[in-house]
């Protein structure tokens, strides 16, 4: 069914009447219609960024179910419903008395920034190998970001556990803290084995994971023996990874409140 304008127009008519007739552009017609919606939707009208979140996350966990486990329909869809969620933070930023920014804005901005990033492909640097593309990747986000003061500045603590774990872990190893013999909470022991060599003495008989499905086994395990517990391996795994964060800042010499 055709949805109709006020006026009594076809709403496709009526987003895409800017454009030279016969012009395709379906990026463009996608964001007029996202205005459209704001401008007649009283649903969408009363949505800020934040009560948006919501819909963002459950986005984003509906295409990651896609790329592993969908249909190339599905994936097909799912990115257009992320596509959306921007679509709809860029137009409800466009309208921003303060400081207003639109879809154009952000894809200029965008492209500045991998045109930038990628200057093996866009400059005169060359680069033969992923390696040799990350070196030209970190010098220019470093340039780009040069007021951050910590490595940890810009990771979100809100990322799911495991994500940040990794994350981290990765900081850490850039100002040379060692991960490779992680100790267990127990702060109090003094030269304790690392975290494998304790999980071998206490006899389970667990061998560290040689593929990734291992690797799910043996996290699997670790969450049911915190259930059977009755401990929280989220909140353990955060506590543990705060630790990990001041263990980082102490070994750049960044105090807390530079964070950000």
């Amino acid at each position: 069914m055709a949805l109709s304008t006020p006026d009594g127009g076809s709403i496709r008519d009526d987003v895409t009447a800017p454009r030279s007739p016969g012009a395709s552009d379906p990026l463009r017609e996608a964001a007029d219609v996202m205005r459209a919606v704001r401008d007649r939707c009283v649903w969408t009208q009363q949505i800020d960024h934040r009560a948006l979140v919501p819909y963002l996350v459950e986005e984003s966990a509906e295409l990651i179910d896609a790329v592993e486990d969908g249909s190339r329909d599905e994936l097909r869809e799912e990115l257009g419903d992320l596509l959306w969620q921007v679509l709809f933070h860029s137009e409800i930023a466009s309208r921003d008395e303060d400081d207003p920014f639109d879809i154009d804005d952000v894809a200029r901005g965008l492209t500045d920034k991998m045109v930038r990033r990628h200057p093996h492909v866009f400059a005169d640097a060359v680069a033969t190998t992923p390696e040799e593309v990350l070196i030209h990747w970190n010098a220019a986000k470093a340039a780009e970001k040069h007021q951050r003061r910590s490595v940890l500045d810009g990771v979100s603590e809100r990322m799911p556990s495991l994500a940040l774990a990794q994350k981290l872990l990765s900081k850490a190893a850039q100002v040379g803290v060692e991960t490779a013999r992680v100790q267990l909470v127990d702060e109090s022991a003094v030269g304790s084995p690392p975290l494998g060599d304790q999980v071998h003495s206490r006899g389970t008989g667990v061998e560290e994971p040689a593929t990734e499905a291992e690797l799910g086994d043996a996290l699997l395990a670790l969450v049911a023996t915190a259930r059977a517990n009755g401990w929280d391996a989220e909140r353990a795994l955060r506590e543990r990874l705060r630790r990990l964060e001041r263990d980082i800042r102490a070994a750049e010499g960044t105090p807390a409140d530079l964070e950000g």
